[in-house]
């Protein structure tokens, strides 16, 4: 299991009291209005930030940290990578996961064979789709409803699922 989570990735500055803009990676951009502490990665650098503010503007994410003043101090944060621990995580409700978590999980079917294993996942309106390399090197694309998922062991890094007629 991952212990950080990718929130989003600085593009630019903004401004000149040490804004930058952030393309949010996260499926619910509105929750970096409950952000307080953000790692910020960049160059092998590891630093902790305070979020002070956050703005919202078109697809983007601007954010004002405690630590930067000025446009001098953010000029070379462009690419940094903007993370946050799972503890300071958006808490997740009963049958949801974060991607991070599923990726590399393993999929068996209901009868315990293996199936293979995900190595993504696509966001949609209706839905998520699970993309599973099965083990003989196929791609599965397995929608994310409970006819479907049957469980899932996040400890254990096992999904056990029913493979309807028709998907493979």
């Amino acid at each position: 299991m991952e212990d950080i989570f990718k929130i989003g990735i600085v593009t630019t500055t903004h401004g000149l009291k040490g804004e930058v803009k952030v393309f949010p990676t996260t499926d619910d951009p509105a929750r970096f209005k409950k952000l307080k502490q953000v790692i910020l990665c960049h160059k092998n650098k590891k630093q902790d930030l305070t979020v002070q503010s956050v703005k919202f503007f078109k697809n983007l994410v601007i954010i004002k940290f405690k630590e930067f003043n000025d446009i001098s101090e953010v000029e070379g944060l462009r690419q940094a990578e903007l993370f946050v621990t799972r503890l300071n995580a958006v808490p997740l409700n009963e049958n949801e996961y974060y991607i991070a978590d599923l990726m590399g999980m393993k999929v068996v079917d209901e009868s315990g064979n293996d199936v293979g294993e995900i190595y993504d996942v696509m966001t949609g309106s209706a839905n998520d789709v699970y993309c599973i390399k099965t083990t003989d090197d196929k791609d599965l694309l397995l929608p994310a409803i409970k006819e479907c998922i049957l469980n899932v062991d996040v400890a254990a890094n096992t999904m056990k699922v029913h493979i309807m007629e028709g998907l493979l």
